[in-house]
Order: structure tokens, then C-alpha cells, then sequence
């Protein structure tokens, strides 16, 4: 997968600050505040930051916590795993394979049969339609 790669000022340009503030800085946007939280039929979700497919809606799920919640990511080249040890908590940061964009978190409380629960910042997602 070639990695899209642009400088701080190319990102600033092409983001809203907010967008910026989550995708790019780490940030985390107010629980319910995002429109990305409704459950949707056959979506699917690209990265806010490049269009590169993250997650469908068959993996979606109300999880209560504020943000999208998701139990699996479209493929295992979606997404990349980090260690983070922010906040005086350890956790496992979700970015994009492709462009970095810090997504969320990943947490071992979610739904079977995977378990998991990729937890989203809506404004690091885009929802279009499953067959674009």
C-alpha cells in the first residue's frame, strides 16, 4: 500500500481544526458528539484524512460509550496498533495504515465472537456507501 504522506501545513489546509485537533494531534472529540454514531446499513467507513477503508457497518455496534464502536476493522492492513501510555493510562491506539490518522482505541471488552471494541472518533471517519 504506497502511505500518503503531507507536510503539517498540507494537513492543516485540507482539515477542519477540529478535524486536525483529533486526526492529526491525537486529540479526542465530546462523547455523543459526533455523526457517525447512528447505525448504518451497508456502509462502509473510510479514513476522514485519505479514503482509505477502515470499517463496514456489519461490524458496527451501540456500545454506549460515546463514540462509533466497531468489532473488527475491514482487513488487517486497515489499521496499525500502538502502544499508548497517555493520559496515566495504557491503552493501544488505532491508526490508519495508510496515512496515519489517529482513530481511536482498540479494547478487549467488546461483542463475540472477536471480542474487541474499536472505539472511534467520528470526525476521524467518513461513512459512504458500500459500494463506492
Amino acid at each position: 500500500m504506497k502511505k500518503v504522506v503531507k507536510s503539517d501545513a498540507e494537513w492543516r489546509r485540507l482539515l477542519t481544526p477540529e478535524q486536525y485537533d483529533v486526526c492529526r494531534r491525537k486529540g479526542t472529540e465530546r462523547p455523543h458528539s459526533g455523526d457517525c454514531s447512528i447505525l448504518q446499513a451497508d456502509t462502509l467507513y473510510v479514513c476522514s484524512c485519505c479514503g482509505h477503508a477502515l470499517f463496514r457497518s456489519r461490524s458496527k455496534f451501540v456500545s454506549g460509550s460515546g463514540w462509533p464502536s466497531f468489532g473488527e476493522p475491514v482487513g488487517d492492513e486497515s489499521v496499525e496498533y500502538h502502544r499508548d501510555r497517555s493520559l496515566g493510562m495504557s491503552r493501544t491506539e488505532v491508526t490508519c495504515a495508510r496515512c496515519g490518522c489517529h482513530l481511536g482505541h482498540v479494547f478487549d471488552d467488546g461483542p463475540e465472537p472477536g471480542g474487541k471494541r474499536y472505539c472511534i472518533n467520528s470526525l476521524s471517519i467518513k461513512p459512504v456507501a458500500a459500494k463506492e
